[in-house]
């Protein structure tokens, strides 16, 4: 599957979000090395810290779906520009899929910009960082 594809699934997916609050339509496609395909979208609660966003939700299933490896991840919203996963986001892309995670934005001009988590996360803390 090639990015485009991805982004695609991530688009349609954000039509299941559960946003009566913002409004804001994320939805997520995690790639595992593989080739399976895990979505999610963010999901709001009146409690806003209770709140989780899309890519979370894609990196849980698919962990309680037993993947470990991963590849890449789409993130697509209705807003006309480039969006990045926030800070928990990529703490816990980070620790699940690792620094060479290739995260794919898309904006409202149907354009793709690809990076490494690494890049989002620069210095990031890790299990390394624990001595595990």
């Amino acid at each position: 599957m090639n990015y485009s594809e991805l982004t695609q699934i991530a688009k349609e997916v954000k039509s299941k979000a559960y946003c009566p609050y913002s409004n804001f339509h994320v939805g997520a496609a995690l790639q595992t090395t593989a080739g399976e395909v895990y979505t999610g979208v963010n999901v709001e609660n009146s409690s806003y810290g209770l709140t989780i966003c899309a890519e979370r939700t894609a990196v849980f299933k698919a962990v309680s779906e037993g993947e470990k490896h991963f590849k890449a991840i789409s993130i697509a919203s209705d807003s006309p520009d480039f969006i990045t996963p926030c800070g928990a986001c990529r703490q816990v892309l980070m620790e699940i899929c690792g620094k060479d995670l290739e995260v794919i934005l898309s904006n409202g001009n149907n354009e793709i910009r690809i990076l490494k988590l690494e890049e989002l996360l620069p210095l990031s803390f890790n299990k390394d960082i624990l001595d595990l």
